[in-house]
């Protein structure tokens, strides 16, 4: 199949969406697939897909606006830039299928009028479900031929209005695993425990209230990979109740398995994500994971976690001190079944059934 995957941050950041869609683009492509990317950084070596610059300001430059629908947070500005230039270059009839998690707007230049039926419109919930199931507003323009939904909890909600399948994100077992730490090459401390947040610096992501939990664990020392608008913020806070005993590090996609090899600890403060491959990827490193207790989460790592109520600041301290005792072991063989290639299969098998529907 010809397949185009469109988000602006492709090439250009490796946060969670941009990480797992390439993933699945790239494991396509090795299988024989025409797969063609669409972001705003540069082309990469050794990408088994084609690459194409599309331009794209970048959204740490709108931080200073103000939100009002759709342009309701950084993402959506950013979002829109993206999409005008995409519109350039786009050619609908040159695909089967298109893929994106982004909405509204590169969403709604994907479904660029054109002579044809036109490609199959696949919605990821990489960053959530609303667009599928919110009327209000903008979602009112969300439509789609195929939705992946990547919790169970999409997926019982929305898959009696949309065609969809339930496919989790996924995990390179080649990059992420047991190894010897790195601690110097980030400038960490060589002894005492480490503590590992990789997270926007956004509400959502609770950073502060880590800073807050960590605080409570004698001689633990937390490390955050990650930016967003609240980093002066957590600084300030870090210098308070960590003073010297707190990171921040902004590193490559490269970079970030000998990180993770670095830390003893992982914990991630949202009370709900859509998945959260930072999750398989520390389980992978041999790290516990502290995190909120959800049915979710724990359908993505078992019930041999350290989780809690992360509202609740003693059990939190708590989950963190029985971890940090713990500490970091052999890579949880959980993550084997989340491996890129099975979970690319399970993208091509949808799509084909989606397009065999559809061609007749």
């Amino acid at each position: 199949m010809r397949i185009a995957f469109a988000l602006s941050g492709f090439h250009r950041v490796d946060r969670g969406a941009e990480v797992a869609l390439l993933s699945v683009a790239d494991a396509l492509a090795q299988t024989g697939d025409q797969v063609t990317v669409f972001g705003s950084g540069a082309p990469r070596e050794g990408t088994a897909y084609d690459f194409r610059h599309v331009g794209a300001v970048p959204r740490e430059r709108f931080e200073w606006l103000p939100s009002f629908p759709p342009f309701r947070d950084v993402v959506m500005w950013e979002d829109a830039t993206f999409a005008a230039a995409f519109l350039a270059q786009y050619r609908p009839d040159q695909f089967d299928a298109v893929v994106t998690c982004a909405y509204p707007f590169t969403h709604l230049a994907l479904r660029r009028a054109t002579a044809g039926p036109g490609p199959l419109q696949i919605f990821v919930t990489q960053n959530g479900d609303w667009p599928a199931f919110a009327d209000n507003a903008e979602y009112r323009l969300f439509r789609s031929d195929g939705l992946v939904c990547t919790n169970p909890d999409y997926f019982d909600r929305n898959q009696d209005r949309w065609r969809s399948a339930l496919i989790p994100n996924g995990i390179d077992l080649a990059r992420f695993g047991d190894g010897a730490p790195e601690r110097g090459r980030f400038g960490l401390p060589e002894s005492g425990p480490i503590i590992l947040m990789v997270s926007a610096f956004i509400e959502s992501k609770r950073v502060a209230d880590g800073v807050r939990a960590v605080a409570g664990v004698p001689g633990a020392h937390l490390v955050v990979a990650g930016d967003g608008p609240l980093r002066d913020e957590v600084e300030r806070l870090a210098a308070q109740l960590l003073p010297g005993r707190f990171s921040r590090v902004s590193l490559t996609a490269a970079e970030m398995p000998a990180l993770y090899r670095s830390a003893d600890v992982f914990l991630h403060m949202s009370l709900l994500e859509s998945f959260g491959n930072v999750f398989l990827e520390a389980m992978a490193s041999g790290l516990p994971v502290v995190g909120h207790d959800t049915p979710r989460l724990r359908w993505i790592v078992g019930d041999g976690q350290q989780l809690c109520d992360t509202t609740d600041r003693a059990a939190l301290i708590s989950a963190l001190e029985r971890a940090v005792q713990r500490g970091r072991g052999a890579s949880d063989p959980r993550t084997a079944d989340f491996a890129w290639p099975a979970i690319a299969g399970k993208y091509r098998s949808f799509l084909r059934d989606l397009h065999a529907e559809k061609t007749g």
